[in-house]
């Protein structure tokens, strides 16, 4: 009888929680009041998550690829697309015999045999060449709700240039548009909209954004924004600007509006209109974009079951001095001098009423140029980069190897963890991806002009696979595992879903479900990318009810991976549509 009445209190405990994390984030402020002073929405498990001492470790996924990855996209037929320049020679892979070599229209209309593109299967290794027309040197991209892939933008005859690519089609190639953007997009930023169109915002001497629809043919809806030339950084003299806000931070917040960070200040802005409802404090202490090239995120977004966002938050880590370009590159000097990368971070909650950015533990050591993506258990990894210097050819040096595990709801001096380093230097144009097995893909870096396999940090064409500290094996026996044919792939707005998994037992209050967004990633900027943690009403019997997102506001329509995970140690992935 005592063990009877023990296992109800341990049950009720748990309805308890879960109670207080769907219906009242007032109590759920209350259990993490500890957390360094910033709301984080509520402990994610009412008991403290597993424990490991792995470290993580590094493989060779393929010792050539071919080709550098400047931009870089995950697509729901599980397939990584990267792509480069066309217009600065030869890549490191020539195009299959039989396949015709183009004319380059930005290298005289010469043929070019040379594959500047591929779509790269993850689950085996092998890749295949694209045909990219109209150079899309330092592009922006993002995926339609269908699962295409838009890549926007580039210089030469590629700067308004639209390249669409189909999930559907295994033997698919870029369907190319060139000149049909309403401007210049180059050094722009893309964010999927509620509608499933998508904001391009910025770019080199432009002073604009546009909305893109899901189509290949659409009429132009070009807005100004002064803003952005407000945070431009004066050129030094025709040919050499300094900008120091190129590939701006831009988040689509749960009201509808858009975040957008430029160089060192924010504002929010409505899209649909270009109305700027609100300015945000100056961020301090130095430039945070390109070239300067700092890193940002969307926090995981919590919801309650009545679609509430229990927080809403971002983080903004490194970049340099606003002189740090100026002073290294060759356009402006002779001697370069490798100023420090800043090592600061800082957070902001922008739809709070008295919204400021609020100091964050800096990180363990400087870093310019790095990534900073969602993991599959709702932490986040900062990856590639260097620790002197800016973006820009030959413009940096002492490439950082060490990724960080950021946790940033644990006490204030254990929010980073180094892992087991890299090898290899991944500084300018490197780019990574959360993949569906919870591994991170990680490839390209090429400092130089041209490809440069001799020298101090060749091109790289290495492509590596990270496992974060939740792969440890020892790990395996509390992994959660989903089983595809008894979940539900497709998911309504606002109602219910459900996911099945095969192990292990589960219990209320120790699952956390995530949806990510796959993002579109270049530059140490990840585009679109958004994590979701729905609520979840109940378990039993392994099958898990949780709530969708309410909204396009919330989570745009098309593809995630949805995982599972326990007390922080995730299922792999599969991939739903929500709509």
């Amino acid at each position: 009888m005592p063990f009877v009445i023990q296992t109800y209190l341990i049950f009720l405990l748990h309805i308890l929680f879960a109670s207080s994390v769907l219906a009242a984030p007032d109590i759920v402020g209350l259990l993490t009041q500890d957390r360094g002073g910033l709301a984080d929405g509520g402990s994610d498990y009412a008991k403290p998550e597993v424990e490991t001492q792995f470290m993580g470790n590094w493989i060779i996924d393929n010792p050539n690829a071919g080709v550098a990855a400047m931009q870089l996209q995950l697509m729901p037929n599980d397939k990584v697309v990267w792509f480069d320049t066309t217009s600065l020679g030869p890549s490191g892979l020539k195009l299959p015999e039989g396949v015709p070599c183009p004319e380059n229209p930005d290298a005289k209309n010469q043929p070019d045999c040379y594959a500047h593109a591929i779509a790269y299967d993850w689950k085996t290794t092998k890749y295949r060449t694209l045909t990219l027309k109209g150079d899309a040197w330092c592009s922006s991209g993002h995926l339609w709700p269908n699962g295409n892939l838009m890549a926007t933008g580039g210089t030469f005859s590629g700067d308004r240039a639209i390249r669409v690519l189909a999930n559907d089609c295994p033997n698919a190639d870029f369907d190319t548009r060139i000149g049909v953007l309403a401007a210049v997009r180059w050094y722009s930023s893309n964010q999927v909209l509620p509608d499933g169109s998508a904001a391009v915002v910025g770019g080199r001497d432009s002073y604009s954004y546009e909305i893109v629809p899901p189509q290949m043919e659409f009429k132009h809806r070009k807005f100004d924004l002064p803003f952005l030339q407000q945070t431009t950084t004066p050129p030094l003299g025709p040919g050499r600007p300094v900008e120091n806000n190129l590939y701006p931070f831009l988040y689509l917040l749960p009201d509808g509006n858009l975040f957008l960070f430029a160089n060192n200040r924010a504002i929010s802005f409505t899209p649909q209109t270009g109305q700027v409802v609100r300015e945000y404090p100056e961020l301090k202490g130095g430039s945070r974009n390109y070239p300067p090239s700092g890193m940002s995120a969307l926090f995981p977004l919590k919801l309650t079951a009545d679609q509430q966002p229990l927080n809403t938050e971002i983080v903004i880590c490194g970049g340099n001095d606003p002189k740090a370009y100026e002073v290294v590159d060759a356009r402006h000097v002779h001697d370069k001098q490798f100023m420090t990368a800043l090592q600061d971070c800082h957070r902001i909650q922008p739809l709070n009423k008295d919204a400021t950015w609020v100091e964050e533990q800096k990180m363990p050591s400087p870093r310019t140029m790095g990534d900073l993506i969602h993991l599959a258990n709702g932490d986040l990894l900062m990856l590639n980069g260097a620790k002197g210097g800016t973006s820009g050819w030959e413009d940096a040096r002492d490439p950082n190897f060490v990724p960080l595990l950021y946790t940033p709801y644990k006490p204030m001096g254990k929010r980073f963890k180094e892992l087991a380093p890299t090898t290899i230097a991944r500084m300018y144009h490197s780019c990574s991806a959360l993949l569906p097995d919870t591994r991170v893909l990680v490839a390209g870096s090429n400092m130089h002009q041209f490809y440069t396999y001799t020298g101090d940090y060749p091109t790289e064409l290495r492509v590596e696979r990270f496992s974060p500290p939740y792969c440890d094996p020892a790990l395996d026996c509390a992994r959660p595992a989903i089983c595809p044919k008894a979940t539900d792939k497709v998911l309504k707005y606002g109602k219910p879903f459900k996911v099945t998994t095969i192990r292990p037992p589960l219990v209320l209050g120790e699952i956390k479900v995530t949806l990510l967004y796959p993002p579109f990633t270049t530059h140490g900027f990840s585009q679109s990318q958004r994590m979701l943690i729905p609520a979840i009403t109940n378990i039993e019997n392994n099958v898990i009810t949780a709530v969708a997102p309410g909204s396009g506001m919330l989570a745009p329509p098309g593809y995630y991976i949805l995982f599972v995970s326990r007390l922080g140690v995730p299922s792999s992935g599969i991939w739903v549509h929500i709509e």
